[in-house]
C-alpha cells in the first residue's frame, strides 16, 4: 500500500514468529489496499528455531539464523514498532505496549511463541536461564560462552528438559565450547554436563530407535543422565531432585514443558490450562473472532499438536489466507494441520537423525539435507524481491467489500486548501492527551482557544529562532515525533541556547477519522516526550492531510546575548569533536531497498532519538566556542561553513570520525542518499580528495543526517575530559576526529586524514 491510499482498516500482528513471518511475506507480495499493516516486536531479527542448535555450534553466523524482521516489515510495507505488548484494551481494541501509546487494531494476530514454564518449580525463576524465548536465551548464551572460555577450573552445565530441545541443544553447546576450548589451547573436556528428565525416558515423544540414537550419542559424550529423576527445587548454583539429591552447577538451561504470556488470559481471551489462545480450525480466538492467534502461543482445540516451530511453519500460510479473507468480509477457511511431521534433529557435529512416526534414518548426509531445507526456508525472508515504486491502489475485482471501497471512494474526493485541514473533532481528540511542559513565560499556548501563542521573553535574553521540516523515514510515527522534535531542537542547542516554545507543521496521511486520529496521536505523544524533556511548550501549529507523513517545528529558544555559540567560533588548537556517530542517510537508503539489517536501522534509531541537550550544556562547560548540529549537508557541509566563517584550516581524521553500525557496508556497496551528490559538490573545500576518495568510509563524510549529533571545537586542554564527560552522558560513540590549524595560502582549508 503506497502513501496515497487511504487507511481505513488497521491489521496488528503481535510478535515477529514463523507464522508472522509468511503473513508479512505474504502481504508484501500482494497488499490489501486501505488495510495498514503493523508488526509489534521487541526485536528486530527473530531466530529460526530449526537453525538455533546450528548457530549455538559455530555451524552459522547471526544474520544466517535469523530472518531480519526489519527489512520483511519494509517489504510488506508493514509499520515496525519495537516494543513488548503488556495487554490488550479489547473493548476499545487497543494493544496496550511497555514504551508507547497504545496502538489501535480492527484485526489481531499473535504469534508470540512460548517460554520454558519455571513457576512450576520452586526457585527456578531467576536461577536459571530459559532456552525460550531463543533471543532471550542467545545473549545469555554470548555471556555463557565467554564464562565456559575463562574457566580454568572444572564446570557443570545442567539441562533440565530431555526432549528433541533439550537434547539438541546440549549436544550443540558441548560441541562448540570443545572446539572454542581447543583452539584456545584449554583442556576441552573439563566441562561436565549433566541432563535432567522427569521421565525415564529422553525423547519421549519420539520412536524407540531415534531415543536409542541419541542414548547412544549422550554416553559416547560422557554427558551424567538423570532420567527419571524430576527437579523439585532450585538453589542459586544447585538443582534438587525429587530422589533427595543435591547436584551444583554453574549454568542450569531450562528446556521444560512450554508456558504461555499472562496478558492473552488477563485480557479475557479463551485460554486452555497453560494460558495458550485457544483457537478454532480457522486460527481464530474461540471468544474473540477478530483475534487470530498461531504457532506455540495457540491451542488448535480440535487438535492439539505439540508445542514445536514445524507447525508454526505450516500455520503460516492459512494464517494469512485468513486474515486477508477477513479483511475483505469473506468467510474464513478451516485449517487441519498434519498428524504427523519431519523431524530432523541434529547431534552438534553435523550429524542428524531423521524421523517420522516409527521411521527413522541417521548420517552426516541427514545434516547435510536438512541444513539444505533450513536454508531455502530462510532464503524466501532474507532475500526479499524488489517491489515496484508504484502499485495498483484498487482493490481487485470481486474482493473488495463494499464498505472498505465505500469509505476509499468517500476519502479520495477530499478538498484542498483549508479544506485540507484535519478535521476539529479530531484534531482535538488527538491534542487533549498532550500536556505541554508548563513554563510561566508562555500567557496562551496549545489549550488556549485564541488564534496564535503569546510568550514573554525574559529580561536579559535574546531571542534564536530555527525551523525545520521533513516527510518520515521510519514507518512509526511515534519514533518519528521523538525524531522530527530533536532535529527541529538541534539548531537551538548548536547555538548555545535553551529552547522555549515550538509551534508544530505536521502532514497526516489520508484516512477515516480514527485513523487520522491515531496518526497524529502517537507522533505527537512522541514529539511532546522530547519537546518536554528539554522544557521546550507546544503552543500551536497547523496540521493538514496530505500523501504522507511528515513533521516539523518552528522552535524559539531563549539565549544570553554574550554566550552565543557560532559557527566562526573556531580557533588554531581547538580540537573537533563528533557527540553522535554519522551514516542515517546511507543507511534509511538501504532500508528503502530492503538493504539494511534491521539491528542496524534499531541501532540508528536509538542515536537519533537522543536528544543533544546534555551533550551541548556538557561541550559549553568544557569551553566550547563554536558549535553545529549535523544534519542535511553532512559532517563535511557542516564543517565547511565552519571552517570559512572561522577563517582557518582543519584536519580531518577519517579513522576517527564515528559511524553508525551498518553504515559502511551499505555504502561500500553504493547505496547512498540523494541527497549525496549535492553534498559531494563541496569536495572542492577538500585538499586532498584523490588520496582521501580511496578510503571506502570517505563518502560518509557527506552523508546528509537527520538528529545527527553536535560537531564542536574544544580547547585542547579540554578535550579528552570532554570526551569523557559526553560519553558519561551517553553520547557513548563520541570521538575527537580532528583538530584546527591556522588559515594556509591554499583555497582548500580541509585536509582528510586516512
Amino acid at each position: 500500500m503506497n502513501s496515497e491510499t487511504p487507511i481505513v482498516k488497521d491489521l496488528v500482528l503481535i510478535g515477529g514468529g514463523h507464522s508472522h513471518v509468511a503473513v508479512l511475506k505474504r502481504f508484501g507480495m500482494k497488499p490489501v489496499p486501505g488495510v495498514r499493516l503493523t508488526l509489534i516486536c521487541r526485536d528486530a531479527h527473530t531466530p529460526y528455531s530449526g537453525m538455533l542448535p546450528g548457530y549455538v555450534a559455530g555451524h552459522y553466523d547471526y544474520d544466517e539464523a535469523h530472518i531480519d524482521l526489519g527489512a520483511l516489515a519494509r517489504f510488506a510495507n508493514a509499520r515496525f514498532y519495537h516494543s513488548a505488548v503488556t495487554g490488550l484494551d479489547l473493548n476499545g481494541k487497543w494493544v496496550l505496549c511497555d514504551n508507547r501509546p497504545p496502538v489501535p487494531f480492527e484485526l489481531l494476530s499473535i504469534n508470540t511463541g512460548s517460554t520454558p514454564n519455571t513457576s512450576l518449580v520452586p526457585g527456578a525463576t531467576g536461577n536459571v536461564v530459559p532456552v525460550k524465548p531463543i533471543n532471550n536465551f542467545l545473549d545469555r548464551w554470548e555471556a555463557l560462552s565467554a564464562r565456559a572460555m575463562s574457566q580454568e577450573g572444572p564446570m557443570r552445565i545442567a539441562v533440565v528438559g530431555a526432549g528433541a530441545g533439550g537434547v539438541e541443544i546440549l549436544l550443540a553447546i558441548q560441541h562448540r565450547l570443545g572446539r572454542l576450548r581447543a583452539a584456545a589451547g584449554k583442556p576441552p573436556d573439563n566441562i561436565e554436563f549433566h541432563l535432567f528428565s522427569n521421565t525415564e525416558h529422553i525423547l519421549p515423544t519420539h520412536n524407540t530407535k531415534v531415543r536409542a540414537a541419541f542414548l547412544k550419542t549422550l554416553q559416547h559424550r560422557n554427558v551424567v543422565l538423570h532420567l527419571g529423576e524430576p527437579v523439585t527445587q532450585v538453589e542459586p548454583g544447585i538443582l534438587r531432585t525429587d530422589a533427595g539429591d543435591a547436584i551444583a552447577a554453574q549454568e542450569i538451561l531450562w528446556v521444560t514443558a512450554a508456558g504461555a504470556p499472562d496478558w492473552p488470559a488477563k485480557a479475557g481471551i479463551d485460554t486452555d490450562a497453560g494460558g495458550f489462545i485457544k483457537v478454532t480450525d480457522t486460527l481464530q480466538s474461540t471468544s474473540h473472532p477478530d483475534i487470530y492467534a498461531a504457532g506455540d502461543i495457540a491451542a488448535m482445540v480440535n487438535y492439539p499438536r505439540p508445542k514445536s516451530g514445524v507447525f508454526a511453519v505450516r500455520q503460516g500460510k492459512p494464517l494469512a489466507r485468513n486474515l486477508r479473507r477477513a479483511l475483505l468480509g469473506k468467510q474464513p477457511k478451516a485449517f487441519r494441520p498434519q498428524s504427523k511431521f519431519l523431524s530432523l534433529i541434529s547431534t552438534g557435529d553435523k550429524y542428524a537423525i531423521a524421523s517420522r512416526g516409527g521411521w527413522s534414518v541417521k548420517g552426516r548426509t541427514i545434516w547435510t539435507w536438512k541444513d539444505w531445507i533450513d536454508r531455502r526456508f530462510m532464503d524466501k525472508f532474507n532475500d526479499l524481491p524488489d517491489m515496484d515504486e508504484k502499485e495498483d491502489t484498487q482493490l481487485p475485482s470481486g474482493l473488495a467489500s463494499a464498505d472498505v471501497v465505500k469509505e476509499i471512494s468517500a476519502i479520495a474526493m477530499r478538498c484542498g486548501g483549508c479544506g485540507a485541514k484535519v478535521g476539529a473533532t479530531v484534531l482535538s481528540r488527538a491534542l487533549n492527551s498532550l500536556t505541554p511542559a508548563p513554563r510561566d513565560d508562555v500567557l496562551i499556548g496549545l489549550h488556549e482557544p485564541d488564534d496564535a501563542a503569546v510568550v514573554e521573553v525574559p529580561p536579559g535574553k535574546v531571542i534564536v529562532h530555527t525551523v525545520d521540516y521533513f516527510r518520515a523515514m521510519v514507518d512509526d510515527p511515534y519514533i518519528f515525533g521523538k525524531i522530527a522534535a530533536n532535529h527541529s531542537l538541534g539548531d537551538i542547542f548548536a547555538m548555545g541556547g535553551d529552547p522555549q516554545t515550538a509551534l508544530a507543521v505536521a502532514t497526516v496521511p489520508f484516512g477515516i477519522e480514527s485513523k487520522v486520529e491515531d496518526t497524529l496521536t502517537q507522533m505527537m505523544s512522541g514529539a511532546m516526550e522530547i519537546l518536554n524533556d528539554t522544557n521546550c511548550a507546544l503552543v500551536g501549529g497547523h496540521t493538514s492531510e496530505g500523501p504522507e507523513l511528515s513533521l516539523g517545528f518552528a522552535v524559539n529558544g531563549l539565549i544570553d546575548r554574550h554566550k552565543i555559540m557560532r559557527k566562526g567560533g573556531l580557533k588554531p588548537g581547538d580540537k573537533l569533536v563528533v557527540t553522535k556517530p554519522i551514516g542515517t542517510g546511507t543507511l534509511f537508503a538501504a532500508d528503502m531497498r530492503h538493504k539494511a539489517k534491521g539491528r542496524w536501522i534499531a541501532s540508528a534509531l536509538d542515536h537519533m532519538v537522543m536528544s543533544n541537550r546534555l551533550g551541548a550544556q556538557c561541550l559549553v562547560e568544557y569551553g566550547s566556542r563554536s558549535a553545529t548540529d549535523i544534519t542535511g549537508f553532512g559532517l563535511l557541509g557542516h564543517l565547511v561553513e565552519m571552517v570559512r566563517a572561522s577563517e582557518v584550516d582543519v584536519v580531518l581524521d577519517l579513522n576517527s570520525v564515528p559511524l553508525m553500525d551498518g553504515a559502511e557496508d551499505t555504502a561500500k556497496a553504493g547505496i547512498l542518499s540523494s541527497l549525496q551528490p549535492q553534498n559531494v559538490r563541496l569536495r572542492r573545500a577538500v585538499a586532498n580528495p584523490e588520496e582521501a576518495g580511496k578510503d571506502p568510509r570517505y563518502p560518509l563524510i557527506y552523508d546528509p543526517q537527520t538528529a545527527g549529533g553536535l560537531l564542536a571545537s574544544v580547547p585542547a586542554e579540554n578535550a579528552d575530559a570532554c570526551v569523557a564527560g559526553l560519553i558519561e552522558l551517553g553520547y557513548a560513540r563520541t570521538m575527537i576526529v580532528g583538530e584546527v590549524l591556522e588559515q594556509s595560502e591554499r583555497l582548500e582549508p580541509i585536509t582528510v586524514r586516512v
